[in-house]
């Protein structure tokens, strides 16, 4: 649950109980409660607007690919699969073909080159 050990959440339960109190600590675990429902309910019916507001073409839109970890995951490293030690394989080597450049057109004896007016 959020990366906290036994520990940290014993150490959690101990600030609570010292800053609300025992008989106040119910109450306030139900109203903490309270709130995160709300928000979580908030939050789906955002999502369900912004899917319903974009059409059926954005159906499989999930606002958390907007996330730039999750951007770069997707687009970039899905394509690049593990092996049995979980690092991904290394790539191909791209192979370029080797330049070989266009010979220059020649000007025949007396002919003189092209001139652009507009290029100076």
């Amino acid at each position: 649950m959020f990366g906290l050990g036994w520990m940290e959440i014993g150490a959690l339960i101990v600030i609570a109980l010292l800053v609300f109190g025992p008989d106040k600590l119910p109450q306030a675990a139900s109203q903490a409660g309270r709130t995160l429902r709300n928000l979580r309910r908030m939050a789906n019916n955002a999502r369900d607007d912004l899917r319903a507001g974009l059409g059926p073409e954005f159906s499989d839109f999930d606002p958390a690919d907007l996330n730039p970890k999750n951007f770069v995951r997707k687009h970039l490293l899905d394509d690049v699969e593990d092996d049995w030690n979980g690092r991904p394989k290394p790539l191909e080597p791209v192979v370029a073909e080797p330049y070989t450049p266009e010979p220059p057109d020649a000007l025949g004896y007396g002919e003189i080159p092209p001139y652009d007016s507009e290029a100076t």
